[in-house]
């Protein structure tokens, strides 16, 4: 895809789609990869285009500092395989966290699945930042993955795919951008504590508005996460924001938003760097 800013807003003024219908899955994830399995299909309704799940959906962490490589899995495992399977069934695509083997045994990968409407994978998405912040260090029990840029096409909207920790990195978001993502997704298991809805709204709003893109940010629930899950517009209009308690949240992309965001504030064509 390209990065030149100019061939990407000529491309927007051309785009004609419908708006993209997201249902933002805000739910606990179980130390029981089975039930986490079997909620793919509860939380997944039929008339929408994407379904977002939370960071860690296969399997939650666990305690911090708990050992989540027994859960880790392939991407032709029976986590990616349900998740296929459900996106076909329901007709959409269906985004969801999972640990992911890697070439070290004890360190997986944190990974996104992506799997569209005819169970065909989009993507596997290792996140790049990991959470060796606030007291946790997520490297001890993790691999980061490589740093590119994963853009998938979902009914004729670009979206870029980034996992919890990644949303403090404005570079990351742009190097989505630049690779044409319209939409960031984001999910997480933001952990709860002094001052961190704040951050996580915050870096919502400030990732749409300084992308001119629309951030949808799906986190787990309190007690130990943040919920407040969200959907902000490429203006940083929020366009639905759960608490703290699990909800499922629905919301539809209006193209004309992007466009008209993108005309008014034509930064990513102004950008010199």
């Amino acid at each position: 895809m390209s990065s030149d800013p100019e061939h990407d807003h000529e491309s927007l003024e051309t785009a004609d789609r419908a708006p993209l219908r997201v249902t933002l899955v805000q739910q606990p994830a179980s130390l029981e990869p089975a039930e986490n399995r079997a909620a793919l299909a509860t939380h997944t309704p039929d008339d929408v285009d994407l379904v977002v799940f939370p960071e860690a959906w296969a399997r939650d962490f666990g305690e911090a500092g708990s050992d989540v490589a027994p859960f880790a899995e392939t991407r032709e495992g029976a986590f990616a395989a349900e998740v296929a399977r459900v996106a076909t069934e329901h007709r959409t695509t269906v985004v969801a966290g999972m640990f992911e083997r890697s070439d070290d045994p004890q360190r997986p990968f944190n990974t996104l699945v992506a799997h569209g409407p005819d169970g065909a994978p989009l993507a596997g998405y290792r996140k790049v930042h990991l959470y060796d912040s606030f007291g946790y260090r997520e490297s001890d029990r993790l691999r980061a993955g490589p740093v590119e840029p994963t853009v998938i096409s979902v009914g004729g909207w670009q979206v870029g795919l980034m996992t919890c920790y990644d949303l403090r990195f404005p570079e990351l978001s742009r190097l989505l951008v630049q690779a044409g993502a319209e939409v960031l997704v984001v999910p997480a298991a933001w952990v709860a504590g002094e001052r961190k809805v704040t951050h996580w709204t915050t870096l919502a709003r400030a990732r749409a508005i300084e992308n001119t893109c629309f951030v949808v940010a799906v986190g787990q629930p309190a007690p130990r996460y943040t919920g407040h899950s969200t959907v902000v517009d490429p203006l940083g209009d929020v366009l639905v924001e759960a608490g703290p308690e699990p909800a499922v949240l629905r919301a539809e992309l209006d193209p004309e938003i992007l466009l008209t965001a993108r005309r008014t504030n034509p930064s990513l064509a102004n950008r010199r760097l």
